[in-house]
């Protein structure tokens, strides 16, 4: 069975010698010196390790059960609930005003991650509630606030996106679940969601749909849709649960992974909904659930990569098989441990390297949005939506992955349900799917995010990276193994760019046909540059002394491998993006 130890020392590192939280101008970063964050991280890793982590198998190989309309979890789900609302977790960075602890948003990711390493599906269910607090918060009205967010933020009722039907997906102009006005400024809202992950449970008393739907007057496409709250069991005046709404689930998905997961069919015959924000303007509100989801999909990616590779290194040190060519490694057992080989090396630190980049960059993206909300930076803003499908697609394409890789690591082992692997492969799976394939993500990188504000938004990350550069060439052994490599790697990234502005505007399956390559090359510079800040961090470290030499030494190592084995890369995206469109686009689609 695998197992899990949540990286509190890894996460301290990014948040004070990396991000220097302590030291920020955000209004709340004062209050995260390293004591803070070391309390909060250890009451989180108790929680993840000691209560989630154990019920991973169990919510797998049980999944949920549908009967006469009532959806059961996996066993222990509930009390693992319970005591996650208990601790206040749901709450974690929600307003103050409604129940929350008002902490920044880099807190929540950095506890977010133990959680999803440790039970993917189980952190689903208030991972949706998450989102749907967000989306009430920002659009939702006084009373609607006062109505619904303590209780969420509590964890005593949670909540859901649905946008989905039978017959679209990403298109959803082409919804068809319909809102009726009723002469009391309430909707009957008529129709079939699928895929809504949490969409029926047994652990909170009430759950609050958020329903994507089409009210008379808003004519075709995404222009005509309205967002909508449809809770469960209505809500009395007085705040009490009143009779059950007309919404039911009428199925539950068979998955290739995340089993502990209700994913539903929810079915909509009338129920009584309420207009949250502006009338067909839908879109504008499920946004803001649909890009918090994004960067916690992202998450989601890399986290499962890094518990599988935790599981994997573990495997490598115990695994006694061969000899180390140049040498006896075990002498006083029969072979050594597969560790020693260069193949074996070689796939961890793909793992490792990939796996503590994307978490920098994940938390920096964080860092970014809680500027952007906080201190109402605008270009924190803009940087983080054009980074967000990066985020998204780059991290769980590259998570993904990374359990394989983890799952090679174990050999014939890794393939058998004993050893867990294969789960995590199952479960990391779906992140590369859901909130938008990673697909649409490349097109929404390059059709809509490169252009964003005239291309400034895009110039700025150049810049930025430039200017980091310019700044640090005096570092010798930062330049040689570094900066060098990432000159090289955003030089890549820009004549991509170039590339699509020249060829693009006559022809857009230029720019579209290589939009999945893109997406990587801008992976790859953005982990690239993480890299580099990681490892002037742990120079500067070592030259002021340090308690713990071999930790920032093993930063360094681990960097230098990333971008001398990993970052190359880049130069094979841009040979495949500057061929065009031709050879995609070329072959009839009657003869594939």
């Amino acid at each position: 069975m695998p197992t899990y130890t949540a990286p509190v020392k890894d996460m301290q590192f990014i948040l004070h010698d990396v991000l220097n939280v302590a030291q920020s101008d955000i209004p709340g970063y004062d209050e995260l010196d390293r004591d803070t964050t070391q309390a909060i991280l250890d009451e989180a890793a108790k929680l993840s390790e000691n209560v989630l982590a154990p019920l991973n198998k169990v919510g797998d190989e049980q999944g949920c059960k549908l009967e006469n309309g009532v959806v059961t979890t996996p066993d222990g789900f509930k009390d693992a609930y319970d005591q996650m609302c208990a601790g206040g977790w749901i709450g974690l960075d929600c307003d103050p005003e409604y129940g929350g602890q008002g902490m920044p948003y880099l807190v929540q990711s950095a506890v977010g991650e133990m959680f999803v390493s440790a039970n993917m599906a189980f952190n689903m269910y208030q991972g949706l509630s998450h989102g749907a607090i967000s989306a009430i918060q920002t659009h939702g009205s006084p009373d609607q606030k006062a109505k619904y967010l303590p209780n969420m933020i509590e964890g005593k009722w949670s909540g859901t996106m649905n946008l989905t039907e039978p017959h679209c997906g990403t298109d959803l102009g082409l919804i068809r679940t319909k809102a009726e006005p009723q002469d009391d400024g309430s909707y009957k809202i008529t129709g079939s969601k699928i895929w809504i992950s949490a969409g029926e449970h047994d652990l909170t008393d009430n759950i609050i749909h958020l329903v994507l739907a089409k009210a008379p007057g808003g004519g075709e496409g995404t222009k005509g849709i309205s967002l909508f709250i449809v809770p469960k069991f209505m809500v009395n005046e007085d705040g009490s649960l009143g009779d059950r709404n007309a919404v039911s689930c009428g199925g539950l998905e068979h998955k290739m992974g995340i089993h502990g997961n209700a994913t539903c069919v929810m079915n909509y015959d009338g129920a009584t909904g309420y207009l949250i924000g502006e009338m067909h303007k839908g879109m504008r509100a499920m946004f803001t659930m649909m890009n918090e989801a994004r960067l916690g999909v992202g998450l989601q990616g890399y986290a499962q990569g890094a518990v599988a590779y935790q599981n994997a290194l573990g495997f490598a040190r115990e695994r006694l098989q061969g000899r180390e060519v140049k040498g006896v490694q075990n002498p006083d057992g029969p072979a050594d441990p597969i560790i020693v080989h260069p193949d074996v090396r070689r796939n961890l630190l793909m793992q490792k390297s990939f796996v503590e980049g994307a978490r920098a960059f994940t938390f920096w993206g964080a860092n970014m949005i809680d500027a952007g909300h906080r201190k109402n930076d605008a270009d924190a803003e803009a940087m983080v939506s054009l980074l967000t499908p990066v985020i998204k697609g780059f991290l769980t394409d590259k998570g993904f992955d990374t359990t394989v890789l983890a799952q090679q690591t174990l050999g014939g082992s890794g393939f058998t349900k004993e050893w867990g692997l294969e789960q995590f492969v199952r479960d990391a799976r779906i992140t590369m799917i859901y909130e938008g394939t990673n697909g649409i993500q490349s097109l929404d990188l390059v059709g809509r995010k490169l252009a964003m504000n005239g291309g400034k938004t895009i110039m700025a990350f150049f810049d930025m990276v430039k200017t980091y550069i310019k700044e640090n060439e005096g570092n010798e052994a930062l330049k040689a193994n570094f900066l060098d490599p990432l000159k090289k790697a955003s030089k890549d990234l820009q004549a991509a760019g170039m590339y699509f502005m020249q060829n693009g505007m006559k022809n857009p399956h230029n720019a579209l046909s290589g939009s999945y390559d893109f997406m990587h090359l801008f992976g790859h510079v953005c982990l690239g540059l993480m890299w580099a800040k990681m490892a002037q961090a742990s120079y500067a470290a070592l030259e002021n002394g340090t308690s713990d030499p071999e930790f920032y030494q093993t930063k360094i190592e681990t960097g230098r491998f990333y971008m001398a084995r990993q970052l190359p890369a880049t130069a094979l995206h841009l040979s495949r993006i500057e061929t065009g469109a031709d050879t995609v686009m070329t072959l009839d689609a009657a003869n594939f």
